[in-house]
């Protein structure tokens, strides 16, 4: 599954990403995140609980960002193993960042692969999830620029 957006931020771009890469302040801005744990810079653990369509998951998270090239681009590795279910959740992520029009605009593109059950319910149901998250992580991440984050 491959998902690719933008998001325009109202904040100067080396704010938003010192934002980005702070993992407690990114896990905020994610539903569903908890107990996150740093392990140093650029790994961190969390669980992560959602559902989607009629059944409810949640994940062991393991993220690594595999590329930090201040203040333009992010890449991480995400791996997840579901709790109490079989299957993999691996997904890797780039994020830009580009000044536009007095803002900073985030684009991104997520290549995720979903095994076992979770992957057995179907890709456009699964987007449409995603696309949820993502529109309630823009508002939050706006919000929290707009409150002086």
């Amino acid at each position: 599954m491959n998902l690719v957006g933008e998001i325009p931020v109202a904040a100067p771009r080396a704010a938003v990403f010192a934002a980005l890469k702070n993992a407690p302040f990114f896990a905020s801005l994610v539903e569903g995140v908890h107990d996150l744990v740093e392990i140093d810079a650029t790994h961190s653990q969390a669980i992560f609980e959602t559902r989607i369509a009629y059944m409810r998951f949640r994940f062991k998270v393991n993220v690594a960002m595999t590329r930090i090239s201040e203040p333009d681009e992010i890449e991480a590795r995400i791996e997840g193993t579901p709790l109490g279910l079989v299957g993999r959740l691996t997904a890797s992520a780039r994020t830009r960042l580009s000044d536009a029009a007095g803002e900073t605009l985030i684009r991104y593109e997520i290549e995720a692969t979903l095994t076992g059950k979770l992957g057995s319910i179907g890709e456009p149901v699964l987007k449409a999830k995603a696309r949820t998250m993502e529109k309630q992580f823009a508002e939050r991440l706006r919000a929290a620029f707009a409150a002086g984050g």
